[in-house]
């Protein structure tokens, strides 16, 4: 598992492998990001050409954007929480609906070191990855500091893409 800095070129070797089963099928790629804050993004634009794949990616921090750019129900916020599998369900189907991909990955956690409570301890993170009308989605409760559930979740979802793309 990725649990540092010093492991970027691993995740960058991953998202570098993602682009080429997402090339080979002809198909894109979109984000929608909460506590990563960008940090997929990041990975995959540090693969050379992967504009060719990559539509673009969403940082939504907030509530209010999760709901004005991804489309995220306000009810769902209120009922489930942004840390939710509603949440990142919804966040994953508005990246591909916003950003015209064929794939879109979407996260939403508690990366710590504050927030977190008995329901929903520091270090969960729902993830999800939609492609077309199919969504799955999946939860994990990463250990470590903030910058580790961090990467950890880039290295998890990445990887959990990968194994739908190939």
């Amino acid at each position: 598992m990725v649990t540092s800095r010093q492991n970027w070129a691993q995740l960058v070797s991953l998202a570098a492998t993602v682009g080429q089963q997402l090339t080979a099928r002809q198909q894109t790629l979109a984000t929608a990001e909460s506590c990563t804050g960008g940090g997929i993004g990041y990975v995959i634009t540090e693969v050379a050409g992967s504009s060719a794949w990559f539509n673009g990616g969403l940082i939504t921090y907030t509530n209010a954007l999760k709901q004005q750019w991804l489309q995220v129900p306000e009810t769902t916020l209120t009922e489930f929480g942004a840390v939710s599998q509603p949440c990142v369900e919804a966040m994953a189907r508005g990246a591909c609906q916003a950003a015209s991909a064929d794939w879109a990955v979407a996260v939403s956690g508690i990366a710590g070191p504050e927030g977190g409570s008995a329901e929903k301890p520091v270090g969960l993170v729902w993830m999800a990855i939609a492609c077309g009308q199919q969504t799955e989605s999946f939860s994990q409760v990463f250990e470590g500091d903030r910058e580790a559930v961090r990467i950890q979740t880039i290295a998890t979802v990445l990887n959990r893409l990968l194994k739908k793309l190939s």
